[in-house]
């Protein structure tokens, strides 16, 4: 019998082995495969995670799923692509989506499924097959610090409708939904890559706040879900959703009767990395109902797959993890490739043809290409603008840059400046933050008109009172907030994006530059 060696553990190349690196999603780096992980794909792993050090180019991704493929042709490939903050597609130019509040804000569910249709026909152009999105956490929170512009809204039936839309639309390209985060990440107010957050919420107000936009998705046919790494003491007062039979099991499938694939969310966020380490974590994840084991963020190598397959493999000799249980996961995990590779869920598979009417993309997919710019227009809230004139001049940028999101990565360029640089040539820009940002912004800007740019000014002291400094000394500032809008509109004129993405920068430097859309 042929062995797999991992350290001092040997194991055979059995079922059991087969089931346990069936049911991991790793990452790796790299803009191509690497050896070892090409060579455990032909032992048995099924799926692969992509992020944004993977991509370099449509063509270069294209190529690397590819290359995936000729070890594995029906191999799952994942993303994390929620289009607006959080991208990987277009990690170093920004999103051509404006993403999921600004989506909210137009409250089209006809525009958010043709939006997910077009950025799921992208996917599958590329080779990808399972999207890590849509978000379907109501953001009851304003002080939410990781969800926030990532979800549609804090109203649970508009989260519902356009969850539903979004899962449709991206399935209609032939690429699966992964609706997250189960049960809920809208109310928190702490960041899960970072720690264990707590919602302290009665069980009627789950059901009825964070329960129903899962509903809709279920209904909506979408093939998978990401459980969250929080505690609900409600429906769990020990351990985290992620390794919870009582949220996985007992609620997910049984009561909300989801019978799809379970993934878990990055293993190595510290909110079970720190309490129960990766390894334990897995094994309990599995047991509790996950089917596969997301990972590779920030551990992305074969030691880190070794360890998980050796740690999953031992619990069931051990009698810790039932055998059936693990094979019932990977068994999950293999119909969602069979579906990704037959009919609708062939790489590459068209878009279901638009029935609006509206004016079809070049390519003959029935979805408008420019669909991302026509959401973001749409999504643009002006207070002001009935007396706002145009800038006729270059001004000066001054983004309030806070600390980034760790979904959304610091590697991805956000703002207007970019744009108003290609509108208004000799625009100059700069970056402040901190307590000296409003003054630093006011020298740096000179006698030029300023531009401020901010991102949940509700959520940073700093940044609403550098805005203080800026408006008291000139008046004319405009204003671009580009997250949640949830302080009081200020500036000569202020523009809510409901996002950060490039294409949200872009419909609002058309505004500054040209004034608003007729």
């Amino acid at each position: 019998m042929t062995t797999i060696a991992s350290g001092t553990t040997v194991f055979g190349r059995d079922g059991l082995t087969r089931d346990a690196l069936t049911v991991l999603q790793p990452g790796f780096p790299g803009t191509t495969a690497p050896d070892w992980l090409l060579r455990r794909l032909g032992e048995g792993l099924a799926s692969v995670g992509l992020f944004g050090r993977n991509i370099a180019s449509p063509e270069q991704l294209a190529a690397l799923t590819a290359q995936l493929r000729t070890e594995r042709d029906d191999v799952l490939v994942a993303i994390d692509e929620e289009g607006g903050d959080v991208t990987r597609l277009e990690v170093r130019t920004g999103s051509s989506f404006p993403g999921n509040h600004a989506l909210g804000a137009v409250d089209d569910v006809s525009l958010t499924l043709e939006v997910a249709a077009e950025l799921g026909r992208r996917l599958a152009a590329c080779g990808v097959n399972l999207n890590w999105a849509p978000s379907a956490d109501v953001n009851s929170n304003p002080a939410n610090p990781v969800i926030g512009v990532r979800s549609f809204g804090a109203d649970p039936d508009l989260v519902a409708r356009h969850t539903a839309a979004y899962v449709t639309g991206l399935q209609s390209a032939g690429v699966a939904a992964c609706t997250k985060h189960f049960p809920g990440h809208g109310d928190t107010a702490v960041d899960s890559h970072h720690a264990l957050p707590r919602i302290d919420a009665a069980p009627a107000v789950l059901t009825e706040r964070e329960l129903t936009p899962f509903r809709a998705a279920i209904a909506a046919g979408t093939r998978a879900v990401m459980s969250a790494h929080i505690l609900v003491p409600a429906l769990d007062p020990a351990r985290p959703a992620t390794l919870s039979p009582h949220i996985l099991t007992a609620l997910l499938r049984d009561e909300l009767g989801y019978d799809g694939l379970i993934v878990t969310d990055g293993m190595e966020m510290q909110a079970v990395a720190a309490t129960y380490g990766i390894e334990r974590g897995s094994v309990l994840a599995i047991a509790a109902g996950a089917d596969a084991i997301c990972v590779g963020g920030g551990l992305a190598d074969d030691d880190t797959v070794c360890r998980l397959r050796d740690a999953l493999v031992g619990a069931v000799r051990s009698g810790e993890l039932p055998e059936e249980r693990l094979a019932d996961a990977a068994r999950r995990v293999r119909a969602l490739a069979r579906w990704t590779a037959n009919g609708d869920g062939r790489p590459g598979a068209p878009a279901e043809r638009d029935r609006s009417g509206r004016t079809p993309s070049a390519d003959g997919t029935g979805v408008r290409a420019d669909v991302g710019l026509i959401a973001a227009r749409r999504a643009l809230r002006l207070t002001g603008d009935e007396v706002f004139t145009p800038l006729a001049d270059p001004p000066f940028v001054a983004s309030l840059t806070p600390v980034a999101n760790i979904a959304v990565g610091d590697e991805t360029p956000w703002g207007v400046a970019a744009e108003l640089v290609r509108l208004l040539p000799g625009t100059r820009t700069g970056g402040f933050t901190g307590e000296d940002a409003g003054p630093a912004a006011l020298a740096a800007a000179g006698e030029r008109r300023i531009v401020a740019v901010v991102r949940d000014e509700h959520r940073h002291a700093w940044m609403g009172a550098a805005l203080d400094v800026l408006l008291a000394a000139r008046p004319d500032t405009v204003v671009v907030e580009m997250g949640v809008p949830q302080a009081p509109p200020r500036g000569a004129l202020h523009i809510a994006t409901h996002g950060a993405a490039r294409v949200c920068g872009r419909a609002a430097a058309e505004v500054i530059a040209a004034g608003p859309h007729g």
